[in-house]
């Protein structure tokens, strides 16, 4: 993509993203998704898929927080295309972003070798 058009598609990206946690904020979706926020989208080049990817502070309920989005992804997709102002808005994939959680966990292990004493110097 030229730099114009990845500035505008990653534009796009970014209205997706806040226009969707403005909707969760609203409670318009119900209890289950408000401390439910997405963290990035990624859209295909051609902008008919959008993959978001979401994150919660209730780490007990995520598996009832996916089947939520998965019953309420018309709905969030009809609300994005009052709101976007587009031709054409794209379908929408809502996968947990387990960033944090390997961030965590690669710390851990380094932590854990650091203590017997390894160098990661020799790599």
């Amino acid at each position: 993509m030229a730099g114009k058009d990845l500035s505008k598609f990653k534009r796009f990206e970014d209205q997706i993203k806040n226009e969707i946690n403005r909707y969760l904020r609203l409670g318009n979706l119900g209890s289950t998704l408000l401390l439910t926020s997405v963290t990035k989208v990624k859209l295909s080049s051609d902008y008919s898929n959008a993959e978001a990817y979401w994150d919660t502070f209730d780490s007990a309920s995520k598996s009832a927080i996916a089947e939520e989005f998965s019953n309420k992804k018309g709905k969030i997709r009809s609300h994005l295309a009052k709101t976007l102002k587009v031709r054409h808005t794209p379908s929408l994939d809502f996968l947990y972003d387990a960033q944090y959680e390997c961030e965590t966990a690669i710390t851990d292990l380094l932590s854990n070798e650091a203590l017997k004493g390894k160098s990661f110097s020799n790599l």
